[in-house]
């Protein structure tokens, strides 16, 4: 693709491509801690690792009332915005959008999605430019992307160039020293450079398509960077449209994807599957009242297929949730104390 071509394509997705200010009153900000992006992303298994950053930026507060920082893109001229959800994690913080034509808005969260890092802002505004959706689900390793963002809270409309190095990447992350660590799945690998303050900024195909969100970084590494996929967040704004709010299926369980080596180190008698287990002593295996527990599943039962779809590390529970919907039901294939059984439950909204 020739120089005039990227340059091109950057001239039509810029002016979709927003900041976000996260702002907080003074008698808020003396009361809580600073620390609104100590994301840190570890090893599966609850194993920490080091260097792995979800990119924010911590931008004071100095004399004023601004806190950090973001990015995110418009989805619909009405006003629609998506970004990563740990840009707007701060229950009690204000955000404020500000426009390519430097215009300032005050945001509303419309949703948070329960699961994974995306969330969806809406403005008071009309007519404006908006980024074409693509499809992550045909992304091909080698192809050519471009990062777009708020790089620092400070280098608006930062531009990286660089290629897809990865598909269906996972990390761990977790929010602040004491998370929990949840796994990040289906990521897209580049090596397009996304700074901190990038989180949330398109990552679009050359021909302009938004084909994710920006959200990861690797701090001790070179240009390793990661993008939530573009499919999950068409979900998610279907759902907005559809019901004012991101609807999510819980299954009402903890469990740990088994492999060859979960299965030999805890001696289980297969290896795929999913194994229910509490992730610490103060948990709960599985979620009293949740659709599990009222199927009957217990701790340390294994999950072996789910809709007749086999549940393994190369398609675990996750995944399979991903094609169904609140209210569904589910049909379970178990192993409990050397006997199979099948069993079936409805699945619940999580909140």
């Amino acid at each position: 693709m020739s120089d005039q071509a990227v340059i091109s394509t950057i001239k039509k997705v810029l002016p979709a491509v927003v900041s976000i200010v996260i702002s907080k009153h003074l008698a808020k900000l003396q009361k809580e801690p600073h620390n609104l992006y100590s994301f840190l992303p570890g090893q599966s298994r609850g194993k920490k690792a080091r260097g792995l950053q979800l990119p924010g930026v911590w931008l004071g507060p100095p004399e004023g009332e601004q806190i950090g920082g973001g990015s995110g893109f418009i989805v619909d001229e009405s006003g629609l915005i998506l970004t990563d959800k740990h840009v707007v994690s701060e229950e009690k913080a204000d955000y404020t959008v500000i426009l390519n034509d430097n215009r300032h808005f005050p945001a509303k969260i419309l949703s948070r999605d329960p699961i994974r890092d995306i969330a969806i802002l809406k403005i008071d505004a009309g007519g404006l430019p908006t980024l074409t959706l693509g499809d992550s689900g045909k992304l091909e390793l080698g192809q050519g992307v471009i990062a777009i963002g708020n790089a620092l809270g400070v280098f608006k409309n930062t531009v990286s160039l660089g290629i897809i190095s990865g598909l269906s990447r996972a990390v761990s992350a977790r929010a602040g020293n004491k998370g929990k660590f949840q796994e990040m799945r289906g990521l897209i690998q580049t090596d397009a450079a996304i700074n901190p303050g990038n989180s949330g900024g398109p990552l679009t195909d050359l021909d302009g398509n938004a084909v994710g969100i920006n959200a990861v970084i690797i701090s001790n590494a070179q240009s390793i960077g990661f993008a939530i996929p573009i499919n999950p967040a068409k979900r998610d704004l279907a759902d907005i449209q559809a019901y004012g709010k991101i609807r999510r299926p819980l299954l009402g369980l903890r469990y740990i994807t088994v492999d060859e080596v979960v299965a030999d180190e805890l001696h289980l008698p297969v290896k795929y599957g999913a194994l229910v287990i509490r992730e610490t002593p103060h948990d709960e295996a599985v979620i009293p009242g949740g659709p599990a527990h009222k199927a009957g599943i217990r701790e340390k039962d294994i999950v072996l297929s789910c809709n007749d779809t086999k549940v393994s590390a190369d398609k675990p529970i996750e995944d399979i949730l991903e094609n169904v919907s609140a209210g569904d039901t589910l049909r379970l294939r178990i192993w409990r104390n050397g006997k199979e059984f099948e069993t079936q439950l409805t699945l619940a909204e999580r909140k």
